[in-house]
């Protein structure tokens, strides 16, 4: 089922890296992303595979595995696809929908499209991925 559009840019508004924008702002993301429905169990990214979206969780929960291993579990607001698309370089993990799921998916493009005209989501962006990757590698100094 379809989110209509002031429920969207809600869900949109509570995501950190999407916080700050006004809602016009917020139109163009929406604009620029699709809302697809995914059951229970459809893998959405594997690790290792190059990437060529990034997700943003509206309903549902979706588990981040690495080496096999759930390394966390995600839910509305949060996102994920995006470390791959920022270094162009395999997926450092996968997803898997715990849940019925709806999202918004951005392709490559979009994704760079919203980056270059939204500054700002690129350094939250940014620091989102260092603090990830930080969890990633427990055993590592930082």
């Amino acid at each position: 089922m379809a989110t209509g559009t002031d429920e969207k840019l809600e869900l949109l508004k509570r995501s950190p890296f999407l916080a700050g924008l006004t809602r016009r702002e917020l139109e163009q993301v929406e604009h620029l992303a699709d809302e697809i429905d995914v059951p229970a169990g459809r893998v959405l990214m594997r690790e290792g595979s190059i990437g060529s979206e990034f997700f943003l969780i509206l309903d549902g929960q979706v588990n981040i595995d690495r080496g096999g291993r759930t390394i966390r579990t995600m839910g509305p607001g949060e996102f994920f696809g995006d470390i791959a698309l920022i270094t162009e370089r395999p997926r450092s993990a996968g997803g898997t929908a715990l849940t019925d799921c709806r999202l918004l998916v951005l392709g490559h493009r979009e994704f760079h499209s919203l980056l270059d005209k939204f500054p700002a989501i690129r350094m939250t962006i940014l620091e989102s991925i260092a603090l990830r990757l930080r969890d990633l590698e427990p055993d590592s100094a930082h």
